[in-house]
């Protein structure tokens, strides 16, 4: 299976930047958006094929979460109960027989950590929610997760460090979801490949010079290991400040 997560920084504004051709060329089975920006009544896009599932903030221009898939799922759940960030429309989960696929925007700590605290509160309540689906079977788990784990993250780890996204918080909090049982499926395939960055920043033509970050992931049980084929970074896909990146999965619907 071919599955593919993005941060579109706004839906509306990446399907004029290219994004169904992306879709038509690469044909995912699943792919998840995060940063959608728009709400329901503001999506005219229905590629065919596939299943829509949008989760919007309640706030207008905002965050925002939407899958498209191939398969129809058994159930979909919209948020994780937690009103704090499901008003933020920042998780959709996707019930299959084989898995449970699960997309987020994890929120961003902002300048100066200003908002550490609801991400640390976000971070604890998803690895709860995550641990809990992953007793019942596979679990994939994608999307921006707002954080560079380690210095071979990010370009400039020295000037970076504590900066939101790259502070020890959460960094901490990420390698708190891997030793609950999670692995990232990118450095499994690929641990010790630098210059590999998800997101430039818009500034200082940092794509052109490659000054990037990597902040999307997908993420398994660990115990699904040898089902991670390969890992990919889209880096010559355009259309917003974060490529795309994908997982090929063995697996099945059933």
């Amino acid at each position: 299976m071919k599955l593919i997560s993005w941060n579109v920084n706004g839906l509306r504004a990446c399907l004029e930047k290219g994004f169904d051709d992306f879709l038509r060329t690469e044909s995912p089975d699943i792919i998840a958006l995060q940063e959608t920006k728009m709400q329901p009544e503001q999506l005219t896009y229905a590629p065919e094929g596939y299943h829509t599932y949008l989760f919007s903030a309640q706030k207008k221009g905002y965050s925002g979460t939407a899958v498209f898939t191939k398969k129809q799922p058994q159930n979909v759940r919209l948020g994780i109960g937690d009103a704090r960030f499901d008003d933020e429309g920042r998780t959709i989960t996707l019930f299959y027989p084989g898995f449970t696929f699960v997309t987020a925007y994890a929120p961003n700590a902002q300048e100066g950590l200003k908002r550490i605290e609801f991400r640390t509160a976000f971070e604890a309540a998803i690895r709860t929610y995550l641990s809990s689906l992953a007793e019942n079977g596979p679990v994939i788990y994608c999307g921006d997760l707002n954080v560079a784990h380690q210095e071979i993250d990010l370009k400039n780890p020295g000037p970076n460090r504590g900066n939101a996204g790259f502070s020890d918080e959460e960094r901490s909090m990420f390698g708190a979801l891997l030793d609950a049982g999670f692995l990232d499926t990118f450095r499994v395939k690929y641990p010790d490949l630098t210059g590999a960055y998800s997101w430039w920043s818009y500034r200082f033509r940092a794509r052109e010079h490659n000054a990037g970050w990597r902040i999307d992931y997908f993420l398994v049980r660990k115990q699904d290991r040898d089902r991670i084929l390969d890992a990919v970074i889209y880096n010559n896909v355009f259309g917003s400040d974060h490529c795309p990146v994908g997982l090929i999965w063995e697996g099945s619907w059933n």
